[in-house]
């Protein structure tokens, strides 16, 4: 018995110490997968920049359902006045009355263009927490470094920001190599139909393909993770799809609240609401997730450089750390979001109809049908019918585009060259773009804002105090002007 219980000992120690040596050299050898490049010097830029985008703050471009023709148009005036040479070099053709295309034309026929994507329009503000933000919505008011307003984070700075980074090599003679478009969508707040995906057909129609697409996406991040102490710059490869099934509770018959049944279609609604909610999907490590941990294992510090190595191993553990994060779960499984709920007509009457409506954002993997057919599953009453979504708000997830691109290598170089001592990383982005309109034109689909910020400023990207830092903004600008440069020779 003891021989037995020593061999056993040993062979323990023997296979820890194995496990311990794997681990060890995995993190040891890991390579690092940064483009060290050199900082490009700042130029330097003018606040009258920063007044140019405060007055596009203040037109209230809204879309959410009948926009305000009036404020688009003021919008289109003052792009039209504010960049003076784009407009004048620059050809451009106006889509479904207020998306915008610009096409600057390269010396070379024979390189592939590269698209830019941005959007006009915002997401309203709730009547009921105009009293809470710290200077009104639609104000653009510029103070304490700070440019605040509707649109500043999302995605008037990326209209402004490209624009006037073309207005600023105009001004130098710059004469790019390849071309280059932009594209200007009016309602990606509403799902794009009028303007990413009328655009998206056009380019389509006249059989163009882009050399890689870049869009609005992840942000550069500060105290992105436990053991990065440097900023890390997430450039969305992919994003999650999107879709909202109706739950719809039916019964045979209703009557008075003073005889209630054991089952009411409220009550069997709920029931079915909280089985979502009890049961999420799954979590998975893979695909541009993966990726991720992949860019930043090496960069990490000790023990999260050890974890981010051996993902063969510690891939559970990590999921569920991250689990616990609301942030973080999400880049790791579909999620599920009751939003709406509707029964009833009257306190005393027993409805015989209730409905709700749950959001789900799909991790790539899965499908608007898996997540209908496991909603049911996890339901299981027939008495719920699940009902999909508006083909219009759903889809499926768009391809992984690849980190070994043209794109995403220039992109990940002007990083370095803008942002030093920056951390780069491809991402999932885990809310939904006018990119996702364009995968028929490209294979490689980036979505990156080139913004610095906090987790305290991503809260109020449709939220409350929606602002820019006017050095952020500036570093933007920058930036396209740099990945122009670099994109365009």
């Amino acid at each position: 018995m003891k021989k037995l219980f020593k061999l056993l000992l040993h062979l323990f120690l023997y296979t820890f110490l194995l496990l311990a040596a794997v681990l060890t050299y995995n993190t040891l050898t890991a390579d690092s997968k940064q483009i060290r490049t050199a900082t490009v010097e700042k130029n330097i830029l003018p606040d009258s920049i920063l007044t140019t985008l405060s007055a596009g703050i203040r037109l209230p471009t809204v879309s959410a359902g009948a926009i305000d023709s009036a404020a688009f148009r003021d919008l289109d005036t003052l792009l039209q006045t504010s960049f003076p040479l784009v407009h004048d070099t620059l050809e451009r053709e106006v889509i479904n009355d207020f998306s915008y295309i610009y096409k600057w034309y390269g010396r070379n026929p024979r390189l592939k263009p590269v698209l830019l994507l941005a959007h006009t329009d915002v997401v309203p503000v709730e009547s009921s927490s105009k009293n809470q933000w710290s200077v009104a919505p639609f104000s653009g008011k510029i103070q304490d470094g700070d440019l605040w307003g509707r649109g500043t984070l999302d995605d008037k700075l990326n209209v402004f920001g490209l624009l006037q980074a073309a207005e600023n090599l105009l001004a130098r003679g710059y004469e790019p190599e390849r071309s280059v478009f932009f594209a200007f969508g009016h309602d990606e707040e509403t799902g794009g139909d009028k303007g990413a995906t009328a655009i998206a057909e056009k380019f389509v129609k006249e059989g163009l393909e882009f050399e890689y697409i870049s869009d609005e996406g992840s942000v550069i991040l500060e105290k992105a993770l436990d053991g990065l102490d440097m900023p890390l710059a997430m450039i969305g490869v992919t994003e999650k799809g999107y879709t909202t099934l109706t739950l719809t509770a039916l019964l045979p018959e209703g009557g008075h609240s003073s005889m209630p049944p054991a089952e009411t279609a409220v009550g069997i609604l709920a029931k079915a609401v909280v089985s979502l909610q009890e049961n999420p999907f799954p979590m998975k490590i893979d695909g541009a997730t993966r990726s991720f941990f992949d860019y930043i294992a090496p960069e990490v510090s000790f023990p999260q450089n050890v974890l981010f190595n051996n993902l063969w191993l510690t891939e559970g553990l990590i999921a569920g750390q991250l689990g616990k994060d609301a942030t973080a779960a999400a880049i790791l499984r579909t999620t599920t979001a009751p939003t709406m709920l509707r029964g009833g007509i009257k306190d005393n009457i027993l409805p015989t109809r209730a409905s709700a409506k749950v959001n789900f954002r799909i991790l790539p993997g899965e499908t608007t049908e898996t997540v209908a057919a496991r909603v049911r599953e996890v339901i299981n009453d027939k008495r719920v019918v699940v009902e999909a979504g508006d083909p219009l708000f759903s889809n499926d997830p768009p391809p992984l585009s690849p980190t070994e691109s043209f794109g995403f290598q220039v992109m990940q170089k002007t990083i370095g060259q803008v942002f030093p001592e920056t951390v780069v990383a491809p991402s999932l982005v885990i809310a939904a773009t006018d990119a996702r309109h364009y995968t028929a034109l490209s294979e490689n689909i980036y979505r990156f804002t080139p913004l610095q910020i906090t987790r305290t400023d991503l809260k109020t990207i449709h939220g409350i105090d929606e602002k820019i830092s006017t050095k952020g903004y500036k570093d933007l600008v920058r930036f396209f002007e740099v990945l122009l440069r670099n994109s365009l020779r």
